[in-house]
């Protein structure tokens, strides 16, 4: 995409926003003013994880109330009028890492802590979604695929598939977290092809032969056949994780041409022709490489049998994502990975900034999902693989046996999926960046209410949502230096917060 296509798509796109949300905040007011008198008292619980820690996603005991407006400054209008996309659910990677480290707990302590990690009740955080290594991953303490031969030796026909070690501690895990939410979203990545599949026929880099194409195809239909048989769904599976990343071990280099290539030729027919319902998603990779799914995406033939495209955040603006739905509307969008990490020993939590950047900034650009890497590992972060595996990649959970400390990562997290779950849909709220409407009364007629335009509401960021029960879930983060005096309008009432600065607070009603 040339860099002038890429200026229109961001002038149109924010152009598009500034109209609507100067409408939107005017309708909302405008609308709402006379039902101030009759709106009956409606309160709001919130959650908050304050930076200091002394409250980690904790509800509170005061009751906010809506009420008439008070004080200055702009609102956060929330209008359920406005919807986008439905949220599928925000959860983890379970590396193989991971399940091997869960698996190794007394059966008490695995249970425990699988129903406050999946579970919906009073004590659990409700993680919705799921992402698998399809074989091996950087997290893995060996490489392995499920058609591993000896060097010099194919396997067309994939006779000698099998899914081997994920029997060992992945499928058990995943068995027990369906037990709990068997309702949970499954995306499978693979890090690599079977050596004997590509150019270079090693583990780390190089390219999927041309003529491993068809088998290669194939080799995805036998593992979603395979986890059926194991009673595990596959919703999704993206096609290659980062495509263009030759350096961990295992990987693999995978062009748009090459991808375009195998999905319309191979993958695509395959699928429809064995009846596999199993969303095929393209990319998994940077936000700095929007080109990549729509050069795919322009080929109508390929375009058919994909659901939607992949994006991770080391690279990039998250408005990318944006980009991507303003060309393919008709397409989902997917936030399939991101790395969050902490020390061990920090004695504050770096909350905003990270819920900012993942939880509203990848909602508001249209992502139906926020994965983050990983779900657990050990207190030294391991294990991993030698030679491009991650040796700082903590876990949302460290795991000492049955010990269990629960990171950022985790608390990210569970803001949004404790509260919203699955099949909710996010609303129009004010963002900051947004133009905003001030209501001012006439000098001469206090009955005329006059309304002017700002360039920005200078509120706080924030993503709405609405649940499948029809509650009003507000995320708001504090990412200044100082407290925050704010308040939510919604149906014609206001409620009144304070947050302190680096606090995320969750606000349901």
């Amino acid at each position: 995409m040339s860099d002038f296509m890429k200026n229109e798509m961001k002038n149109s796109l924010k152009s598009w926003f500034v109209k609507t949300s100067i409408c939107a905040s005017l309708m909302a007011i405008l609308t709402t003013l006379p039902a101030q008198e009759s709106t009956p008292a409606r309160s709001m619980e919130a959650w908050v994880t304050l930076a200091d820690r002394s409250n980690l996603m904790a509800r509170q005991n005061n009751q906010i109330f809506f009420g008439r407006n008070s004080g200055s400054g702009f609102p956060i209008i929330v209008d359920d009028r406005q919807s986008f996309q439905r949220m599928d659910g925000f959860g983890f990677a379970l590396t193989g890492g991971s399940a091997q480290h869960l698996h190794a707990m007394s059966p008490e302590a695995r249970a425990e802590i699988l129903r406050e990690c999946f579970g919906r009740g009073e004590g659990s955080v409700g993680f919705s979604y799921i992402r698998l290594s399809l074989g091996a991953s950087d997290l893995n303490s060996f490489v392995y695929s499920y058609n591993d031969l000896p060097e010099g030796e194919s396997d067309f026909k994939l006779e000698k598939f099998n899914l081997g070690h994920d029997h060992d501690d992945v499928i058990p895990v995943l068995k027990e977290i369906l037990a709990i939410a068997p309702e949970i979203k499954i995306m499978s990545s693979p890090w690599s092809a079977p050596t004997w599949m590509k150019t270079n026929g090693k583990v780390r880099g190089g390219s999927l032969k041309t003529d491993c194409y068809e088998v290669y195809a194939l080799y995805f239909a036998k593992y979603i056949e395979a986890m059926k048989e194991e009673g595990i769904t596959i919703d999704a599976i993206t096609i290659q994780n980062e495509p263009l990343n030759s350096n961990n071990t295992p990987s693999m280099v995978m062009r748009n041409t090459e991808q375009l290539e195998f999905l319309k030729k191979h993958l695509g027919p395959l699928f429809k022709a064995r009846g596999i319902k199993t969303k095929i998603v393209l990319f998994d990779h940077n936000c700095d490489r929007p080109d990549y799914a729509l050069h795919i995406l322009s080929d109508p033939d390929a375009a058919q049998y994909v659901d939607g495209s992949g994006f991770h955040h080391y690279g990039g603006d998250i408005s990318a994502m944006s980009l991507v739905h303003q060309a393919r509307p008709d397409k989902n969008l997917y936030f399939t990975e991101q790395m969050v990490i902490e020390r061990g020993d920090a004695k504050t939590i770096a909350i905003a900034d990270q819920v900012k950047r993942l939880i509203v900034g990848c909602s508001r650009n249209w992502s139906n999902n926020v994965l983050l890497w990983n779900l657990a590992a050990d207190p030294s972060n391991d294990p991993h693989t030698d030679n491009g595996g991650c040796s700082m990649c903590q876990g949302a959970l460290t795991l000492d046996g049955d010990r269990v400390t629960r990171n950022l990562a985790y608390y990210v997290i569970a803001h949004a999926s404790k509260l919203v779950p699955p099949g909710s849909v996010r609303i129009a709220s004010t963002s900051p960046v947004e133009s905003a409407v001030n209501l001012t009364t006439d000098e001469e007629r206090r009955e005329i209410m006059r309304a002017t335009v700002v360039a920005q509401s200078n509120v706080l960021p924030n993503v709405a949502f609405k649940t499948p029960e029809g509650k009003i879930v507000l995320i708001v983060v504090n990412d200044t230096w100082s407290v925050y005096s704010g308040k939510v309008q919604f149906n014609g009432a206001f409620a009144n917060f304070r947050l302190p600065p680096g606090a995320v607070g969750t606000y349901v009603w």
